[in-house]
């Protein structure tokens, strides 16, 4: 797992907070720090233990904003919560606090920098608020996820083809993809069934789907990872979804760039 680095930032009084699969450290603006237990750890032992990250939102008062990284999933708890108690938050891209850490002359990259990064991020700039997803919506985020997984794991079965070797082997790799074959497309329906069943979703999908190009998969993935789609204009969208044009005069330097706009989200 990937650890999980927050900063909670109540206008100029970062309060810098760091999780990882055990412990999470949370560091003040004087740099005090303390150390608790995480409820992951309870995952391998099988032991109930209260969860430090709800335990410790509820001492926050509302007025204070989080700020933490994208971090491939391993935010879910942190969002889950802060969402059910509607607490705001922004959830950054990693590449733009890492750009931060530079600009402001942090070349070390370590849990407990990275999380007095993102408080001095929260501090000095004015971070949009980030909209939690709905329950449909994000049990569809999930789903897309897995799909993307089974769709790399096939693309890579299909590249040991040519280096079988062996016609056991080859009829091995056959199986191992006509199998992954089999479980994308019973994602896809349960893909197109959680996209019916939700009201909202369903309307956003019907507008969508008259839009020449849009198929199946794209329109799951815009529905899915894609909240904003309908709430901004076409150039912040497009910005937002990394498909911005590049400025004339520095082309390539905007080529590398083009993945700024939208927060990782794992594979």
């Amino acid at each position: 797992m990937m650890p999980l680095n927050a900063a909670v930032t109540p206008c100029d009084r970062p309060i810098s907070f760091d999780c990882c699969d055990e412990s999470q450290n949370v560091t003040s603006g004087h740099r005090s720090e303390q150390c608790v237990h995480n409820v992951r750890s309870a995952k391998r032992t099988g032991a109930v233990i209260p969860d430090a990250i709800v335990t410790w939102l509820d001492t926050l008062d509302h007025d204070v904003r989080i700020v933490f990284e994208a971090t491939s999933g391993c935010d879910g708890e942190l969002i889950a919560a802060l969402a059910a108690r509607g607490h705001p938050f922004s959830r950054v891209n990693p590449r733009q606090a890492r750009e931060f850490a530079r600009a402001t002359g942090t070349l070390a990259k370590t849990d407990r920098v990275d999380a007095r990064v993102l408080a001095q991020m929260g501090a000095a700039l004015d971070l949009p608020a980030t909209i939690p997803l709905s329950p449909a919506r994000t049990r569809l985020a999930d789903f897309l996820r897995r799909r993307r997984q089974l769709v790399d794991m096939r693309k890579a079965e299909k590249l040991h083809r040519h280096s079988a070797g062996q016609p056991e082997i080859a009829q091995a790799i056959e199986t191992m993809i006509d199998l992954l074959s089999r479980q994308i497309a019973v994602l896809d329906r349960q893909i197109a069934a959680f996209i019916a069943e939700d009201q909202t979703l369903a309307e956003q999908a019907r507008l969508l789907t008259v839009v020449p190009g849009i198929g199946p998969t794209v329109l799951a993935t815009l529905l899915g990872e894609l909240p904003e789609f309908g709430t901004l204009c076409r150039r912040k969208i497009a910005s937002l979804a990394g498909l911005a044009p590049p400025c004339p005069r520095k082309r390539n330097m905007a080529r590398r760039q083009t993945h700024m706009g939208r927060t990782a989200k794992g594979p």
